[in-house]
């Protein structure tokens, strides 16, 4: 049996607990020297040994940054205490240590790769070769010298230039007199008509603005446009198309859901297209109306659906509308073939231009769609593509290029279900060109339907103020500008066959060349 140990006389009971008391002392006031940043910091013991050959590794060198905001005392800045003044600075002080962490949160500290941050599998050359000499916009500085391109070597490129480059204003009248539509225009297209010039503009919020460019001006100085204005869509009118073979109909298409066909004649505006299912309403982003066929809508939504619609079917027989499922995201431009109605041509967020065969379809159930031909990819989103008479496309890509590519001789011989390789896909010209619009201006390129001399030819807004016009080799024709141009024309669109040039502003001011 282990012996019990011996019984602790009280002065030693009293010796213990005072040494118990002082250490708890001890260790509280080490706890609160440290909270308050008064303890002394630990230092490594040096080695005894002084032969020894180890070295202290240096230390990371920490970027700086800058100091959070440090809190000053009402007293010592003289302020009165519960007076307003206090109350103030009170809120500003808030308010700045709130933008102070927000700042922190949002920066990265030290150098980055390029190749590092570049994300869906991306890759970087070195060279930063995708600027390919885009310059911020810079107002009212011309890019083109039309004195120097009336020089061309080619007598029909020559023609073309001295012909555009002396379009000048509707009348000499500033387009800040010529208010079109309430608010930013997102569509503009003309009447067929070579009669006169008749713009058709469609706005943020569903208005349309109609303006006859044959009024007469009798006094300057007390003119006012006569523009008709009305409420067509519920929301923004994404795009206007008039087709030759019904010279009274004009058809838009709007975020709303639906697609009308407005009867000038008559004055009716018939709902062509509208979801039945109210539940599963999706914003239409384009349309097309089939030249050979007026009766048939093409149409693209902002959920990357393509439809096709038949007006003459009744709804209650057979559904006349066929939705297919092309891209995850957006659908900013699509265009039917001119010379092939059969062949396709979409451009999405997705960064792709691609071509469908609408001959053929895969797929069962809701996964059918046409049949898928080939695809370009570019660096960034594509907001536009447009077929021509010729079998050309040309897309906008805020890659700052404006592309063309040449399917002339490739549709034309198409067969059904037709693979194009990757060198057929790649663009047979590339022009830069500035497409950094920012949320508040549309930049889309424009063929020009029927050309009386049947050369090719487009035009796009500048950033610069101007309207920029191309030939289909990529070559520029012309720049058009004048005075009162107090925003980027951007909404720009040629008349289907006279050399008339139309372009909106994103506050609906009207310019019209001609």
């Amino acid at each position: 049996m282990p012996s019990k140990p011996p019984p602790v006389s009280e002065y030693e009971r009293k010796r213990l607990e005072t040494i118990a008391k002082n250490k708890a002392l001890l260790r509280n006031l080490a706890l609160d020297a440290a909270a308050t940043g008064l303890a002394p910091t630990k230092t490594r013991a040096k080695p005894t040994t002084r032969n020894t050959k180890t070295k202290r590794k240096a230390a990371p060198k920490v970027k700086e940054e800058a100091p959070a905001p440090r809190r000053v005392s009402m007293r010592l800045r003289g302020v009165v205490a519960d007076s307003e003044v206090a109350k103030r600075k009170a809120e500003e002080d808030v308010e700045e240590r709130r933008q102070f962490e927000q700042a922190k949160r949002r920066r990265v500290t030290g150098d980055l790769k390029v190749e590092d941050i570049l994300t869906n599998g991306q890759s970087w050359d070195g060279t930063g070769n995708f600027l390919r000499g885009v310059q911020p916009a810079k107002p009212y500085e011309r890019t083109f010298d039309a004195e120097a391109g009336k020089k061309h070597s080619d007598k029909e490129v020559k023609a073309l230039i001295e012909r555009l480059s002396g379009l000048e204003l509707w009348k000499d009248v500033s387009p800040a007199d010529i208010k079109v539509t309430p608010e930013r225009v997102y569509s503009l297209t003309f009447h067929p008509t070579a009669e006169k010039a008749l713009v058709f503009a469609g706005d943020k919020l569903g208005s349309l603005g109609i303006f006859d460019g044959s009024q007469e001006i009798e006094d300057p100085d007390d003119w006012e446009p006569q523009i008709t204005t009305m409420k067509l869509h519920s929301r923004t009118i994404s795009a206007l198309h008039c087709v030759p073979a019904d010279p009274k109909s004009l058809y838009s298409a709007s975020y709303d859901s639906t697609i009308r066909r407005l009867d000038i004649e008559k004055g009716v505006a018939v709902e062509v297209y509208a979801p039945t299912d109210t539940t599963a309403e999706e914003g239409v982003s384009q349309i097309q109306i089939s030249g050979s066929n007026p009766s048939i809508v093409y149409f693209t939504t902002l959920q990357g659906r393509f439809g096709i619609h038949d007006t003459r079917t009744p709804a209650k027989k057979t559904p006349p509308t066929e939705l297919y499922q092309l891209s995850e995201k957006k659908i900013g431009g699509f265009s039917v073939s001119l010379p092939n109605p059969d062949l396709m041509a979409t451009a999405s967020l997705d960064r792709t231009l691609r071509l469908w065969d609408l001959r053929k379809l895969v797929g069962k159930g809701s996964e059918r769609t046409p049949y898928f031909m080939g695809e370009h990819e570019n660096r960034l989103s594509v907001s536009s593509a447009m077929f021509n008479y010729a079998g050309q496309v040309t897309t906008a890509s805020y890659d700052d290029t404006v592309k063309i590519y040449d399917f002339g001789s490739i549709l034309s011989s198409a067969s059904i279900g037709t693979d194009l390789t990757p060198e057929q896909m790649e663009p047979s010209a590339v022009i830069p060109h500035n497409n950094q619009t920012g949320r508040w201006v549309t930049m889309q390129p424009q063929w020009q339907l029927n050309p009386q001399d049947n050369i090719q030819r487009l035009c796009i807004g500048s950033m610069n103020r101007f309207v920029d016009i191309y030939s289909s080799t990529g070559v520029q024709l012309a720049q058009l500008g004048g005075d009162g141009i107090s925003a980027v024309p951007a909404v720009a669109q040629f008349h289907p066959s006279m050399d008339w040039v139309g372009a909106a502003t994103a506050s609906g001011k009207l310019c019209l060349w001609m």
